[in-house]
């Protein structure tokens, strides 16, 4: 009887570092997520701004932040296509921007996030969602007011 009580004592022991595990996993994976959603962010911001001439243009595919070829040395704004951390794939839900061009990526995983508030500024269009393909890390220029000075992000 003894060891009958002893087996389903481990096994339920088992169970609570199974579970705690798996919650810290999906937390570290939210963490990375958000990390790489950033990055790509990020380097689409650069390429846009740093568009020659007067008129800005977004990047046709993600491949266009590894080597920009609108310069005649190469442009670097990622050394990578980072892998998604929650599907475990290099493919990436890409935002249409205008032009055809990528204003912004997100994770093709439907899961639910552990992660629904309490986000960073940059990342505050996240609160609320119910999956991770709902968080869209997209980059849009900060707009001139009449002033001259840059939107705030209410005048977005």
């Amino acid at each position: 009887m003894g060891i009958i009580f002893l087996v389903a004592l481990m096994g339920l022991l088992l169970a609570s570092v199974g579970t705690i595990w798996s919650a810290a996993r999906k937390s570290e994976q939210e963490r990375e997520l958000l990390f790489v959603g950033n990055q790509f962010r990020h380097a689409i911001e650069l390429y846009y701004e740093r568009t020659p001439g007067p008129i800005k243009e977004y990047p046709k595919s993600l491949e266009a932040l590894l080597q920009d070829a609108r310069y005649a040395n190469v442009q670097r704004f990622l050394r990578r296509i980072y892998v998604d951390p929650v599907t475990g794939k290099a493919e990436w839900g890409l935002v249409p921007g205008p032009g055809g061009g990528v204003i912004g990526v997100y994770s093709l995983s439907d899961k639910e996030p552990r992660k629904k508030a309490n986000f960073s500024e940059a990342n505050q269009a996240l609160e609320g969602k119910t999956r991770y393909s709902d968080w869209k890390f997209i980059y849009i220029p900060r707009a001139a007011n009449s002033n001259g000075m840059p939107a705030t992000p209410s005048q977005r």
